[in-house]
């Protein structure tokens, strides 16, 4: 028969031999795995400070959404004052008591909060509801006019027009646009070339 006497000891011997043999474990399957959150702030660059995926954002005006932008990946910069948009961006602007939808498609682009601009970059495409659309690489949206602007190449098209400009204007609000130079136009069938 053992003594009591060697068991304590022996027993303390064998609880503090698996409390080190976990610890060990533990510490050697920790070490391979660097911490994700350095991992991540590793891959930002240097004057991003926060990125996300499917960002969505909007505006109100009494009580009432007039436009919803979402895009596949947002990147903000330090200042937190410019969203880098990228991965595809849809903005859609909700019909008014005067005017249909507008649906609005590009690359990439900008939200600048502060100044409640969004620059739409690449591809840039606008249909309204009734049918009327037109494409350009460059458009900011001025959200406190309610108006897109380019002084870029545009090209708009309705039911029985094309036309190619370069500059245009168009309030959300009326759906109405103001091109600065025209470079030519086709109404069902005829064209007018060079007028200004």
């Amino acid at each position: 028969m053992v003594s009591p006497v060697f068991i304590r000891p022996a027993l303390a011997i064998l609880v503090t031999t698996a409390i080190i043999c976990i610890v060990i474990a533990i510490s050697r399957n920790g070490s391979n795995h660097p911490a994700p959150v350095q991992s991540v702030f590793q891959q930002l660059p240097q004057n991003i400070d926060i990125a996300l995926k499917q960002a969505r954002f909007s505006e109100i005006k009494d009580g009432s959404v007039v436009w919803e932008l979402v895009a596949e990946k947002v990147e903000y910069d330090k200042s937190g004052e410019i969203a880098h948009l990228a991965g595809g961006i849809r903005m859609n602007f909700v019909k008014n008591s005067s005017r249909g939808a507008i649906k609005v498609t590009a690359d990439n682009g900008e939200y600048q909060g502060n100044r409640k601009i969004i620059k739409l970059r690449g591809k840039v495409h606008v249909l309204t509801e009734e049918g009327a659309s037109f494409e350009t690489d460059s458009i900011d949206y001025m959200a406190a006019a309610s108006q897109f602007k380019t002084a870029g190449m545009v090209v708009f098209r309705d039911e029985k027009l094309t036309l190619n400009a370069i500059g245009m204007q168009m309030g959300v609000k009326e759906q109405q646009a103001r091109f600065l130079k025209l470079v030519d136009a086709t109404v069902a069938g005829t064209s007018l070339h060079g007028a200004k």
